[in-house]
């Protein structure tokens, strides 16, 4: 079940996010709850780099979470990589989340032009990038090859809860790229999250549905188990459909009666 991504491996195939949280202590609570390994901290909002006050860092101490700086609220490659950049100096921090908005008012929808600038600038300064996109293959091509880590495709608008609205895209982005694909935006409920992984999906990435869940730390766990559901269906592989029925016992070479 291990996934892996550049020069790391994580246990759990899952992957939370940290913002809309009532407070960082429900925060934390639903994370260990996820078994995710791993958290992403938009930059802008939760300022990692001030241990002064109160800060998301302080809860995870003594755990095995780590963190996934992400450029939540960039709009340009400049300002994407001066950020890593900046994250880099300050925390050593060279795993990133690259998230580069081209429609800050309805549908969040990725810009992939400024996206794929910014794969090439932070693959070239070492970064291992996990880059946020749009569900196309021809782009998640195009991401690998400008040194992306991992492409991690939208399942529908981000904070939506819709789903995956083209299950063909994401089957054909793992068809065309080696590097892991993780289904990240839109995710809703924990059936969401299962099917992503039965179409081959190398992880799943939650925030909104579990953090504005009626009860977090439950809709965490269903995530958890979800995922690991999801995994093992594909990896068993489903049988064919048929649009007739057929029987589960045969009838061959049973005695008349």
């Amino acid at each position: 079940m291990s996934l892996v991504i550049s020069n790391r491996v994580f246990n759990s195939r899952l992957i939370v996010g940290s913002g809309k949280y009532e407070n960082f202590q429900i925060t934390k609570e639903a994370t260990l709850a996820s078994g995710a390994e791993m958290i992403t901290v938009a930059v802008r909002r939760i300022n990692i780099l001030d241990n002064k006050t109160e800060n998301l860092l302080d809860y995870f101490k003594g755990t095995n979470i780590s963190f996934l700086p992400n450029s939540a609220g960039c709009t340009t490659a400049k300002e994407a990589v001066s950020l890593f950049e900046l994250v880099r100096e300050g925390t050593g921090i060279d795993f990133v989340k690259l998230e580069i908005i081209g429609d800050t008012k309805k549908t969040l929808y990725p810009d992939v032009v400024e996206t794929l600038e910014a794969t090439k600038i932070l693959a070239k300064s070492g970064f291992k990038t996990l880059v946020y996109t749009n569900d196309d293959p021809i782009m998640a091509k195009k991401l690998e090859d400008s040194g992306a880590s991992a492409v991690m495709p939208l399942a529908a608008p981000i904070g939506s809860g819709l789903g995956i609205q083209n299950k063909y895209n994401i089957m054909f982005i793992k068809e065309a790229i080696s590097i892991p694909v993780i289904v990240d935006a839109g995710v809703g409920c924990a059936s969401d999250a299962s099917i992503a992984m039965e179409l081959g999906a190398d992880g799943v990435l939650s925030n909104t549905a579990i953090a504005q869940a009626k009860d977090p730390i439950k809709m965490a766990q269903a995530m958890k188990l979800a995922v690991e559901a999801g995994r093992l269906s594909y990896e068993a592989g489903r049988i064919a459909k048929k649009p007739f029925a057929t029987a589960s016992s045969p009838t061959d070479y049973m005695p008349a009666l």
